[in-house]
């Protein structure tokens, strides 16, 4: 694989507008908003913007929140969320007295303000502006969000501080490099998960998830120390996603209350000894399978749209080259064949529609026939792309179909696409064009991990010797690139001991035909 192709499969994004809809309607940002609109007669803020006691009761009033315990804090947070997205503004005539940066605001007395948060320029955006407009000042107060979901424990950080000591980042068991680090993997995995298997039914454990990050490959079968990392790893991540879920990055399903007061009873780890057996990507680790209802008190969690949209912004931030579907269409037939073989199934038939739609059919045939020639390794692939992608054409393509029927490398799929929809006229093929085709059809297969793909392989190969009884000694003889390496794979997947020894030296033949 060459260094310029994809290193994350693509994904399927939704609109700008619909994005920007999501957007607009997390908890968080929704909240952060209508206090913009509600500090329009000044709001007095501590130093950073921070709430104030009393404007704190009022505005947890106007959100609704008055009778939820937690209300102050969620207003709070939604406050600071309006002064970093620049949905409030700060005016600050005193820089003088107050408390010092990031000083709760609750510590701070009721004469302490030292300034007035009044709407600022970013909110008229959010009802004016363009989509993307609405989702750049989205993802800065994601980033903020980020950055607040690894921030450590502020109760472990004010003990220390009223001990009178020295802050100890280590004595709170915290590494902001690390915590950062981790939950960065965390996102890139749930944006693989995503990626692979696109679906309604999502959702990944919890456990399977940490597991992702913690336990190694080759690792059968997790010891109870490693056990015990999944279980603290998981803790934490069930911490960062309460925060993060409320900016609209993932869907969440908490561990049940429950589990971690069993945890916080006996101190030992909240999942069951034994091998990984679970149902996530990376195994859960449990001893036996769990039931789905037992699966979701471990937590579970998905990318939303609107996350996988932030995730995949923040690696193309970071220089990672992450599709999406669309990104091709503009792109020449040459580029398109080249990376669809890299994609899911569904995602690579997605990509093909919106490039067909941007060409008339005639045309986009052409191209396609043109870019499918080649002899390097990637041409099988890149011809079977094109076959597949031939399938989505209309039959108004028909004439650039009969334009290639002469052509060694394109005349067999030509032949199979008119076949199909039954038009008049087909020529017969000849005797090599066949064994041309069928040796380049596998060899485009013969790179697929899949297993189902492999099971398919294998039944092909099974069906042309059975259909031919004299297939190998013909087969060596085609002029094809890909010939011994074919026939060296029909010899390992054919059940048939005889045969796959019939294609070994079918094998041997072609190899030293091509070398003389």
């Amino acid at each position: 694989m060459s260094a310029d192709r994809p290193t994350l499969p693509p994904v399927r994004l939704h609109t700008e507008a619909e994005l920007a809809r999501d957007a607009l309607s997390a908890p968080l940002m929704a909240r952060a908003a209508k206090l913009a609109r509600w500090a329009e007669r000044g709001v007095p803020v501590g130093v950073g913007g921070e709430i104030l006691q009393e404007p704190l009761a009022a505005a947890t009033e106007h959100l609704g929140l008055a009778d939820d315990e937690d209300g102050p804090a969620y207003t709070a947070e939604a406050w600071q969320l309006a002064v970093d997205t620049g949905l409030v503004e700060i005016d600050e005539p005193d820089d003088g007295a107050g408390a010092a940066d990031g000083e709760p605001a609750a510590d701070l007395p009721d004469d302490a303000a030292v300034g007035t948060a009044t709407p600022g320029e970013e909110l008229s955006i959010l009802t004016s502006g363009s989509p993307q407009d609405i989702l750049d000042i989205w993802l800065g107060g994601m980033e903020t969000v980020l950055a607040d979901a690894v921030a450590p424990d502020l109760s472990d950080i004010a003990e220390q501080l009223a001990d009178g000591g020295e802050l100890d980042l280590d004595a709170i068991d915290w590494n902001p490099e690390e915590e950062a680090e981790l939950l960065d993997g965390i996102l890139g995995n749930l944006y693989l998960l995503t990626a692979l298997h696109e679906g309604p039914d999502q959702d990944v454990p919890l456990p399977a998830l940490a597991a992702s990050m913690i336990v190694p490959d080759d690792m059968d079968e997790p010891t109870d120390d490693v056990l015990e990392e999944v279980s603290e790893a998981m803790m934490r991540l069930d911490d960062q996603f309460r925060v993060l879920e409320p900016i609209g990055i993932v869907a969440y399903t908490p561990v049940d209350e429950a589990l971690i007061e069993e945890l916080d009873e006996d101190g030992e780890t909240v999942l069951p000894r034994g091998p990984s057996a679970g149902s996530g990507p990376a195994g859960t680790p449990t001893a036996e399978p769990l039931a789905d209802e037992d699966v979701a008190r471990y937590g579970l969690v998905r990318l939303t749209p609107l996350g996988i949209y932030a995730v995949r912004a923040r690696m193309l931030d970071a220089g990672v080259h992450a599709p999406a579907v669309g990104d091709l269409t503009d792109k020449g037939a040459d580029v398109l064949l080249d990376a669809l073989p890299d994609y899911p199934e569904t995602l690579a038939q997605a990509e093909s529609e919106q490039w067909l739609a941007a060409r008339t059919p005639v045309d986009a045939a052409r191209d396609l026939l043109a870019a499918a020639r080649g002899d390097d390794e990637r041409a099988p692939l890149r011809r079977l792309a094109a076959q597949q992608t031939l399938s989505l054409v209309a039959p108004d393509a028909e004439p650039a179909l009969r334009e290639v029927l002469d052509d060694r490398q394109l005349g067999g799929l030509a032949r199979v696409w008119l076949a199909e929809r039954a038009a008049p006229g087909i020529p017969e093929p000849s005797q090599d064009m066949i064994f041309w085709l069928t040796v380049d059809t596998i060899a485009a297969q013969l790179d697929s991990a899949d297993d189902e793909a492999a099971a398919e392989l294998r039944e092909l190969v099974r069906s042309l010797t059975d259909q031919h009884s004299g297939f190998f000694d013909a087969a060596w003889r085609v002029d094809h690139p890909a010939t011994a390496d074919v026939l060296e794979a029909m010899g390992r997947l054919h059940p048939d001991k005889k045969a796959a020894k019939e294609a070994r030296k079918a094998a041997f033949k072609a190899r030293s035909r091509r070398a003389g």
